[in-house]
């Protein structure tokens, strides 16, 4: 393996890393959790998203730890392979990829629904494949490049949020917030537990994929010092965003009609300001940033999985190839969007219980995500006992208590999406049983500079 064919450019600052780390996700503060309403009320969903923020809030404190130890382009994987060894590894890496491939067009057919708010002649499908093709192409022209781009939408994306929160401030009244807060649930009981557990795909889509700064770790200037700084500014921010957003759209007028759309945001301003209104219109063109920043963001994370995966021996060597002049993972950004534009196009396959496609596809990175977080946290105790002497700039605050709630909540939570999505499990192992099968036919013999 040769310097120059194998190894990524360093060039990102502690700021590209933050915009990264919030631009992954932020779409989910536009879109996706507004489902949860729909399975669990207002209340009900505020609880799971009180649980799933805390466990995330432990989860980055600990897993900055990992990432700083081991600032590699494969991430969880490049952690589980040194921890667990190379199944552990495998399915570490097998399970992120689950969690940055079925995002994706989760995040552009959103994108494909706030254009056909302006243009209703353009199918959302077509939409979700042009964005598609233009975020795939600015992966490859360059990291630096499609970084500060993503540090650009990203901080739009943000002001925007907060001009929706101060648009619809006026018309909040936490009666709409409250009403039927239980959803089916008549008050707090079983029943509404139900709907709190079976919520928690949707709360956890407030918060997916940040951990997918550790795959641009490798090309970080200093990772050790810039990725905690990053990070912890990362998850304080979604968290502040998330609740805003909620809240705010759950109190300005009757939250059912907003629980099952892809764009809840404008919808919940059209009833405060009117159709014809110019914030509405500035909410639909620039709230496409959120979206543009998290497909841009996690294109960038799989492709770097991928080649992570490539380059250690578990993919084909086409796949660890970098483009000869702008030095990107080319082959695996085109690979992982392959599988995106085909599930955008799979609406009879994914869909699963009446679930829109959407839906269905959260739920599947969440599964992906879940296990990683699990295997994450397992990683980093097997580490503190198997290498003591690692060198690890940032240590996990409150060690092991935090690790352990990241841990515990990661469990609790992959029991309940399982329990509710029975069918979307099996479809998950069925994938990651395939999946391994090809790797264990066509791999090379694995190897590691972690």
């Amino acid at each position: 393996m040769g310097e120059g064919s194998t190894h990524l450019n360093k060039s990102l600052s502690t700021f590209h890393l933050w915009g990264i780390a919030v631009g992954l996700v932020i779409s989910g503060e536009y879109f996706g959790w507004s489902y949860g309403w729909g399975t669990a009320g207002t209340l009900g969903f505020l609880v799971a998203t009180v649980f799933v923020a805390v466990m995330y809030t432990a989860f980055i404190f600990s897993f900055t730890e990992l990432t700083c130890a081991i600032p590699h382009a494969g991430g969880p994987f490049a952690y589980s392979f040194r921890a667990l060894g190379r199944w552990g590894g495998l399915l570490a890496g097998l399970a992120t990829l689950v969690e940055f491939i079925f995002a994706p067009p989760a995040i552009a057919l959103a994108i494909g629904a706030y254009l056909n708010v302006q243009f209703p002649h353009l199918s959302p499908k077509v939409a979700a494949l042009g964005a598609y093709l233009v975020f795939m192409t600015l992966n490859i022209v360059g990291v630096h490049i499609a970084a500060t781009f993503e540090l650009f939408v990203t901080i739009a994306a943000i002001i925007e949020l907060l001009v929706f929160m101060g648009v619809v401030a006026p018309a909040f009244s936490w009666h709409n917030f409250l009403q039927n807060g239980w959803g089916v649930a008549p008050h707090f009981g079983w029943e509404a537990m139900g709907g709190i557990f079976a919520a928690v795909p949707f709360a956890i889509w407030f918060f997916l994929a940040i951990e997918g700064v550790a795959m641009a770790a490798e090309e970080a200037k200093d990772p050790r010092r810039s990725i905690p700084i990053a990070y912890i500014a990362g998850v304080l921010t979604l968290v502040s965003l998330a609740f805003g957003v909620m809240l705010f759209a759950g109190g300005v007028g009757d939250w059912h009609t907003l629980a099952n759309l892809n764009d809840p945001l404008p919808q919940a301003m059209k009833a405060v300001v009117g159709s014809n209104s110019g914030w509405l219109h500035m909410l639909v063109w620039l709230g496409l940033f959120g979206l543009v920043a998290s497909l841009h963001g996690i294109i960038m994370g799989y492709g770097r999985q991928i080649f992570a995966l490539a380059r250690a021996g578990f993919l084909p060597t086409v796949l660890g190839k970098l483009h000869p002049r702008f030095k990107t993972p080319y082959t695996a950004t085109l690979a992982g969007g392959s599988i995106g534009i085909a599930a955008i196009f799979s609406d009879d396959i994914i869909s699963i219980n009446g679930q829109s496609l959407t839906a269905t596809l959260v739920t599947m990175s969440v599964f992906g995500a879940l296990t990683m977080y699990l295997l994450s946290m397992v990683s980093l105790f097997r580490l503190r006992l198997k290498e003591p002497a690692l060198s690890r700039p940032y240590r996990a605050p409150l060690y092991p208590i935090l690790p352990a709630i990241a841990l515990l909540g990661a469990i609790i939570s992959l029991v309940a999406v399982i329990y509710y999505n029975l069918t979307i499990f099996f479809i998950y192992v069925g994938f990651i049983a395939v999946i391994t099968c090809l790797f264990m036919a066509f791999s090379r013999k694995p190897q590691s500079d972690f």
